[in-house]
């Protein structure tokens, strides 16, 4: 299927999820976003780059995947949100934790699938400056995800949060 047809019709299919797929399929529509494939670390679905592009891991995902398909429409949502964030907080177990709380509970609310252990206590945490509560994230992550999930090597805040943190131990 030829590539501009092929995210027509994904676009389509993100904006049938409800309003977070409409406001994404939205969002990548005004931007014209770059989605394509990237072969990338088994850990990985999916990733945004710093020039705003989106590339799904072509060891699980080709333009042969149909287009709602729901586990690669959540997966574009989380990768939508984190272009929405900005880099710092993109960039963030913060900000990740956001993009899996979003992806996940689309997920299981269109699926009705068994969660795994772990994303469902990931979907109880509190999305708040906690550092307790980033670092039981990333915990949760790497259950999930492998080790090979490297949000640990991420800040637990956006970065400018983070250098604050760790001048004067607090926020705001």
């Amino acid at each position: 299927m030829e590539r501009t047809v092929w995210k027509e019709k994904l676009l389509e299919a993100l904006k049938s999820l409800g309003e977070s797929g409409f406001i994404a399929a939205e969002f990548l529509r005004k931007r014209k976003t770059f989605i394509g494939f990237w072969q990338g670390r088994k850990n990985v679905g999916a990733f945004w780059t710093v020039l705003g592009t989106i590339h799904f891991n072509s060891v699980y995902y080709s333009y042969n995947t149909k287009v709602d398909d729901v586990g690669m429409l959540t997966l574009l949502i989380h990768e939508v949100k984190h272009l929405q964030q900005g880099i710092f907080l993109a960039l963030s177990v913060y900000g990740e934790l956001e993009a899996w709380q979003l992806q996940f509970g689309i997920y299981h609310e269109l699926t009705g699938a068994p969660m795994h252990p772990a994303i469902m206590e990931l979907l109880t945490l509190p999305l708040k400056y906690d550092r307790e509560i980033m670092k039981r994230a990333v915990a949760l992550m790497q259950a999930y995800a492998g080790k090979g999930y490297r949000a640990d090597l991420l800040p637990l805040y956006p970065l400018g949060r983070e250098i604050k943190y760790w001048l004067i131990r607090k926020y705001d």
